[in-house]
């Protein structure tokens, strides 16, 4: 099955709001859907209030619905990081919600999505379909044989926040995962495309690629409905070149407290005080002290010299405005048309 039979609401370049920990909530992943993309709650590792914003998706989307949702799932998704969830409690929710779709990303072992999918697929009757994030080939062609998800996500290196420390960037991952899936007969596997794309011209060539749809996170932080401070967003808007200015560490889990992850994933963010402090990957006590400093500094704790974490993808420098998602997407799609009908311009003349 596509996207667009499973996702009836969703415009086309299919754009999908990523399940950022914490701060893809409610109102980000509704205003995502109602724009004609897929919006994802990022619940993370804490299920435990999952049902609450859940609750409040719903209530927001019976008060405005979605145009072409259906009616017997919640026209969102639910990103669960499964190395700290607990499925007991995730499955509750589902039962009660049925969102349209749940994202899987890093279990300890790809063997444990099994279980995940299998309850998910009981608990709604198969009617919530299932997203797994890989970050290699290896790891599609494993999971896709196992677990049968109706999505892949592909996340190249480039990505913000947390993915594979080792890995290609999405150019690459893309059309050669594409290519395994094939070759294993995976043909009803959607494939959507993550990591570094926040505007139309990386839509577009994630499309050509072979993508069903792209997802982006770092756009969505300079969005107005995401649930971040001030501080964090002015944080993105200042960073240019991201290649450089950013860096995928453990280093911001460590001054965090989230240090659950698997051995070979680690959080891309900006580059500010932090982590230069941390000599060789090392956090000091010096480091926790000043990044719980910084925690009480509000706005001004993020930046260059600041300490807070601004996790972001290497597309920071292409993003210029803060804007509600609904001008975001369309932004995107009058882009990916012009760059369409530029291309099928040149064609004819040849």
């Amino acid at each position: 099955m596509s996207l667009q039979h499973d996702y009836p609401w969703v415009q086309s370049p299919i754009i999908v709001g990523a399940p950022m920990r914490l701060i893809s909530l409610a109102p980000l992943a509704v205003a995502v859907s109602k724009a004609g993309g897929i919006g994802f709650i990022g619940i993370g590792t804490n299920v435990h209030d999952l049902e609450a914003h859940l609750q409040e998706a719903s209530r927001m989307i019976k008060e405005a619905p979605i145009q072409g949702a259906s009616s017997t799932t919640l026209p969102i998704g639910v990103g669960f990081i499964n190395w700290g969830a607990h499925l007991d409690t995730a499955v509750r929710a589902m039962e009660k919600f049925r969102p349209a779709a749940v994202w899987f990303f890093a279990p300890h072992q790809n063997s444990e999505l099994v279980t995940w999918t299998e309850a998910m697929r009981k608990a709604t009757h198969g009617q919530t379909k299932i997203w797994i994030q890989v970050g290699s080939v290896h790891d599609a062609i494993e999971v896709v044989k196992s677990c049968r998800p109706d999505v892949i996500v592909a996340q190249g290196i480039d990505a913000g926040g947390h993915g594979l420390e080792r890995g290609a960037g999405v150019i690459s991952l893309l059309p050669e995962i594409a290519d395994a899936l094939k070759d294993t007969g995976s043909h009803n596997t959607s494939i959507v495309a993550a990591g570094g794309i926040v505007e139309g011209r990386g839509v577009a060539a994630c499309l050509a690629l072979g993508a069903e749809g792209v997802v982006m996170g770092t756009r969505f932080l300079c969005s107005t409905e995401v649930e971040i401070a001030r501080g964090y967003q002015m944080a993105v808007l200042r960073a240019k070149d991201g290649g450089v200015s950013t860096v995928r560490s453990k280093v911001y889990d460590t001054l965090r407290g989230t240090t659950g992850w698997p051995e070979r994933i680690g959080g891309r963010g900006v580059i500010n005080q932090s982590f230069l402090d941390a000599k060789d990957g090392k956090v000091t006590e010096e480091n926790k002290k000043a990044y719980a400093q910084a925690l009480k500094e509000e706005d001004a704790g993020w930046g260059e010299k600041g300490r807070l974490t601004t996790y972001a993808g290497t597309g920071v420098g292409l993003i210029h405005q803060i804007q509600p998602v609904p001008a975001i997407l369309e932004e995107i799609r009058k882009e990916v048309r012009e760059i369409e009908y530029r291309f099928a311009t040149r064609q004819s003349k040849f």
